[in-house]
């Protein structure tokens, strides 16, 4: 009893110590952890906001672009085409800041697809609005994935004619 009555003493608070020891970290992991769920659920909530800005002026854009490249085909070097050229310097500027706010692959490809066309469009190359239709659902459809994945797109959802 001799031994038990030095030793009992040590080795129960020693294990009071590893005891408060690993409640302490495990504390710690749970509020690292609670940490990160906030932090990522702020971000998550913060960062829709700017996609969706640079994602709705694109095709605001693509449409003045369409407007003027079929309503005045290029007649070289008159004042329309000068404007004609602004819109669509402005297109692909629209074009690069999707592709930077994008989170998906598939909406940065649809972006420049879509500009493509219209430049074509704007330089004379396409008859036509037809032509344009495919890839303009095409972002849209990519849009809405970028903004609300795993979510379906209703039947129909297209963009307007101009």
């Amino acid at each position: 009893m001799g031994s038990w009555g030095a030793l009992g003493p040590a080795l129960l608070s020693l294990a009071g110590v590893a005891l408060g020891a690993g409640g302490s970290l495990f504390g710690q992991y749970l509020v690292s952890r609670a940490s990160a769920r906030q932090l990522e659920i702020h971000e998550s909530v913060a960062h829709p906001a700017e996609p969706k800005n640079v994602i709705l002026k694109f095709p605001s854009i693509a449409s003045q672009v369409e407007k003027a490249a079929l309503t005045c085909p290029p007649s070289g070097g008159s004042a329309a085409d000068c404007v004609l050229d602004e819109l669509v310097g402005g297109l692909w500027l629209a074009q690069a800041e999707v592709d930077l706010a994008a989170r998906s692959e598939p909406l940065r490809g649809a972006a420049h697809r879509c500009a493509a066309r219209l430049a074509e469009a704007a330089r004379g190359e396409m008859a036509g609005a037809s032509g344009l239709r495919g890839s303009q659902v095409q972002f849209m459809d990519a849009a809405y994935d970028d903004m609300w994945p795993g979510q379906r797109r209703a039947a129909g959802d297209c963009l307007a004619p101009s």
